[in-house]
């Protein structure tokens, strides 16, 4: 992809761009001229990325601003302080993510692979609905993932109190991304607003790193060996540029996609009754605490 100006004038939030493909993403975004707006939870880290993302860039215009999703309340703070200094927003990448192997829970007492990878998209997405209908045409891009494709949404232990597997946990919420961008694309029709999902590829990043004992030395060791059969982070954002800036997908929305392409998903994605129930539920979740919705 070369750069240029296809972006000139666009305001674009790209989440969990401190690294990997995040950071990619935002450095694709801003080479065609976008101003860009990142997000990471730790300002060192997010301040060493966006001194980077200026300098491979060559656009000045990319700010970092502070978010835990893992926080209903962070991300609220981040929201309205988002929409106070941005009157626009063209374009929405929900990117930050996590794999956790052991089960833990957010600080709103969710278990945090669901907590952040779904219900953060969900509440990010929700709170700035407004500005980026107001920006139409917008566009709202969700990383997911092909681990969703051999996964199901528990409904009878969402969180997984009675049973919890990382890998289980990690395929339930990036089928959650898809189920969510689908139903949220019916929700937008006609209003310029489009969503679509994507699996970047396997990508060599810290992600999952950041698991201690067996899982972590797993990953360790399957990066090392598998570098030279892994995407390089680069490669694995451009799935992620493609539908936030090519004149291609404009107005293609609740879309599937991998290497640039469409792609099929998981059947249960399509099923428009689940998809509804775990909106729903997911609008009860970010509303209240997680010892009411249990």
């Amino acid at each position: 992809m070369s750069a240029g100006s296809t972006m000139n004038g666009k305001v674009c939030l790209v989440t969990g761009a401190n690294q990997g493909i995040g950071k990619e993403t935002a450095i694709g975004l801003a080479k065609l001229g976008a101003t860009v707006v990142m997000t990471a939870r730790d300002q060192a880290k997010g301040a060493a990325a966006l001194a980077e993302i200026k300098q491979r860039s060559g656009n000045d215009t990319v700010t970092l601003m502070p978010v835990d999703f893992g926080s209903f309340d962070s991300i609220r703070r981040f929201a309205a302080d988002f929409q106070a200094t941005h009157p626009q927003l063209h374009v929405l990448v929900n990117n930050a993510g996590a794999y956790n192997a052991a089960r833990t829970v957010t600080k709103d007492g969710f278990e945090t692979t669901f907590g952040v990878n779904h219900l953060g998209y969900f509440l990010t997405t929700k709170l700035l609905l407004d500005t980026l209908k107001a920006s139409a045409p917008s566009r709202i891009v969700s990383v997911s993932s092909a681990a969703h494709s051999r996964a199901k949404i528990n409904f009878d232990d969402l969180q997984g109190e009675q049973s919890y597997g990382g890998f289980g946990a990690y395929g339930q919420s990036k089928l959650a991304n898809v189920l969510f961008t689908y139903e949220l694309a019916r929700r937008l029709e006609g209003s310029g607003v489009t969503a679509n999902c994507l699996h970047p590829g396997v990508v060599r990043t810290g992600f999952a790193t950041n698991n201690s004992g067996f899982i972590g030395g797993l990953v360790v060791v399957f990066q090392t060996i598998g570098k030279p059969f892994l995407l390089t982070p680069e490669k694995g954002a451009l799935t992620s540029i493609y539908l936030a800036s090519s004149s291609e997908v404009e107005g293609v929305t609740g879309k599937y996609f991998a290497k640039s392409h469409e792609a099929e998903s998981n059947a249960i994605s399509h099923d428009k009754d689940v998809a509804r129930r775990l909106w729903d539920l997911s609008e009860q979740m970010v509303a209240t605490p997680a010892a009411a919705t249990a």
